[in-house]
């Protein structure tokens, strides 16, 4: 009996557990680690916070997908991989062992990245928490106007800036918003490292909806305020985090191949470029014949491929090759409903791009909460 332990309740495993319900792996005791029974899926975070969505339209219940698949869940963190040992050491004291381990825990922020954040500041991962405390800023917006300042100038920041524009601004008292939104981009000007036209529609978006750009460092947040690197000090009531990717500290002594941020280094195959029998994809991972952004879209298509790696290595197959595509859809969403949208040089912006946006993300939710549900009825006793 070999033992695969999924960790982490990515956008690419819950694909692997689908895959699973629908044709078990014969030989294989299997294990699901992730700390939230559901996955919040990223991509329709801001349109919660615009208030398009629930919490429960932008999640994927993972306890109906595990036992469709005939994998226990444990609703636990990791706090160590010891890859010499090939075991995973949880937060509740237990060990999980194994002959082949799959890493899709995504990225994480650090409480400590900037000073006075771990105090202050709201982070938008874990994105369950962050959920939980986003009930609290709009409570309190609802008693006097607020000083938001969003931390981060990635596609992160850029839309929940003007998510939270479009949702503050519409006041049920009739006032014309509840909030003076700025965006704190860390330097370069918004979606820096999108294309030229991309940056300047999402300019002219946050222009548009009075949304003040500051293209500074955040040095340190305080509890009235956030100051910057030039020394400029911002009037700030909810200091919004949205800083990008970065790698669990619980990596560090792992025993893995690591890149320069800490990230798990994979080859073709999406294994550890250091051990064979670990398996990494999503921002967790970091390829290193193909390096490429680390988004939810990546992620996304990783899960086929994955799935199939997995089945290849427990059965002694010969591993695939996966190629992340060079160019992807990408899709940024405004507040309102509208949205713009990139393939390689070429963009667009609309209502248009909005509702396919919407299409897609929903699409990809009722596709695994439904295979979940249809699947685990079927199981006596699930």
């Amino acid at each position: 009996m070999k033992r695969l332990v999924l960790l982490g309740g990515g956008h690419a495993h819950v694909h692997v557990l689908q895959a699973m319900a629908r044709e078990h792996l014969p030989g294989v005791q299997a294990l699901l680690v992730t700390p939230f029974v559901r996955q919040m899926y990223s991509g329709m975070v801001p349109g919660l916070v615009a208030g398009h969505y629930t919490a429960d339209e932008c999640a994927i219940p993972l306890l109906p997908l595990a036992q469709a698949a005939r994998v226990p869940l444990l609703e636990v963190s990791a706090t160590r991989i010891d890859a010499a040992a090939r075991c995973v050491h949880l937060s509740d004291g237990r060990v999980a062992e194994y002959d082949v381990l799959s890493v899709d825990t995504g990225a994480v922020m650090h409480r400590d990245v900037i000073a006075g954040a771990r105090e202050h500041g709201l982070f938008v991962r874990p994105i369950e928490h962050f959920v939980v405390l986003f009930e609290g800023l709009l409570a309190l917006a609802n008693q006097r106007v607020l000083d938001v300042v969003v931390i981060g100038g990635g596609a992160a920041g850029v839309e929940l800036a003007m998510a939270l524009r479009w949702r503050l601004a519409r006041a049920e008292d009739g006032r014309d918003e509840r909030a003076r939104i700025a965006l704190v981009t860390g330097g370069p000007p918004p979606l820096a490292g999108y294309p030229e036209a991309v940056m300047a529609r999402a300019a002219q978006a946050l222009r548009r909806q009075r949304i003040t750009v500051l293209p500074e460092v955040c040095a340190a947040i305080a509890a009235d305020h956030v100051l910057l690197a030039n020394g400029a000090r911002v009037v700030c009531d909810a200091p919004l985090l949205a800083i990008g990717a970065q790698a669990p500290k619980w990596l560090a002594d792992s025993g893995l191949t690591l890149d320069e941020r800490g990230f798990i280094v994979t080859g073709p195959s999406m294994q550890s470029v250091s051990h064979a029998e670990v398996f990494a994809v999503g921002d967790v991972a970091s390829r290193a014949d193909a390096p490429h952004a680390k988004s939810g879209v990546h992620a996304v298509r990783a899960g086929a491929p994955l799935a199939a790696n997995l089945r290849l290595a427990l059965a002694g197959g010969e591993l695939q090759r996966y190629v992340p595509p060079k160019r992807t859809l990408n899709l940024v969403s405004c507040g309102r409903r509208e949205a713009i949208a990139s393939y390689g040089e070429w963009s667009t912006q609309g209502r248009w791009v909005w509702w396919l946006k919407d299409r897609i993300d929903r699409a990809f939710v009722r596709r695994y909460s439904m295979a979940g549900s249809v699947a685990s009825s079927t199981i006596p006793g699930a």
